[in-house]
C-alpha cells in the first residue's frame, strides 16, 4: 500500500509539474496589441496569433520609422525603402524597433524551429516550418522558385533573395506571406546584433491605418 501511496503522488506531482509548465508556455506573451485585427497568415504547426502579431508590429515600426522622415510615406514606400536598407546591410534596426517590436522578439526568440544558430547568413531557420509555409502559399511565382531552388540547395540568404525581392516589394502588401519573409528574415532575425540597452524606446509613434490604399 505505501508503495502504491508514494507512486500516486509521484504521479500526481509529474502532472501538475507538466501543467504548471504549460501554462507558464501560454502566458509567455500576452501583450497582443492586433489581436483585433484579421490574421494574415495562418501556418500549421506554428504560434499562427503570435506571428500574426510580429508581421503586424513590423509594418507598423517600418512605416512609422520612414514617415517620421517624409510624413506622406505610405506602407508600399515604407517596404521599398526598408527592403532597400536591409538588404544592403544599411537598415538601422535600433532606430526602426519599437518597444512592443521587441517585446515580441523576445517571445519569438522561445518557438520551436524557429532559429537556426548555426546559419552563417540569417538566424533565422531555413529549414523550419515557418520557411516551408512561406515557400508554399507565397502568391508569386518567379519568387517562390527562386526561394524553394535556393533552400533545396542550401544557397538561401538575404543576399541573393533579396536581389529579386528588391523588384518585387510591392506584392508585400498584397501577399502577406512574402511580407512575412522580409519581417523575419530582414528584421527579426537581425534583431540578434541589436544592444537594446542603448536603444531609445521613447520616440513618439504615428498611427498607423492598414487600410490605406498605396500610391502608385
Amino acid at each position: 500500500m505505501k508503495i502504491s501511496m508514494n507512486s500516486t503522488f509521484k504521479f500526481i506531482a509529474f502532472l501538475l509539474a507538466i501543467t504548471f509548465l504549460n501554462c507558464k508556455q501560454k502566458e509567455t506573451f500576452q501583450d497582443f496589441k492586433y489581436s483585433d485585427k484579421k490574421a494574415l497568415i495562418t501556418c500549421p504547426e506554428l504560434n499562427s496569433q503570435l506571428f500574426n502579431e510580429a508581421l503586424y508590429s513590423f509594418e507598423d515600426d517600418i512605416l512609422n520609422y520612414y514617415k517620421s522622415n517624409r510624413s506622406n510615406t505610405t506602407l508600399v514606400q515604407a517596404y521599398n525603402l526598408f527592403v532597400r536598407d536591409a538588404t544592403g546591410n544599411r537598415a538601422k534596426y535600433d532606430q526602426i524597433i519599437s518597444k512592443h517590436s521587441l517585446n515580441v522578439f523576445e517571445a519569438l526568440k522561445n518557438e520551436n524551429n524557429l532559429w537556426d544558430a548555426n546559419n552563417p547568413s540569417s538566424h533565422l531557420n531555413y529549414n523550419g516550418p515557418l520557411l516551408e509555409c512561406i515557400s508554399i502559399n507565397m502568391q508569386n511565382k518567379h519568387l517562390k522558385t527562386t526561394l524553394n531552388a535556393l533552400i533545396s540547395t542550401n544557397s538561401m540568404s538575404p543576399k541573393l533573395f533579396g536581389a529579386p525581392l528588391s523588384t518585387q516589394y510591392r506584392q508585400a502588401l498584397s501577399d502577406k506571406y512574402l511580407a512575412t519573409y522580409i519581417a523575419f528574415d530582414l528584421y527579426y532575425a537581425k534583431l540578434f546584433g541589436i544592444d537594446f540597452s542603448k536603444v531609445n524606446f521613447d520616440k513618439p509613434e504615428s498611427a498607423v491605418d492598414f487600410n490605406q490604399t498605396p500610391k502608385k
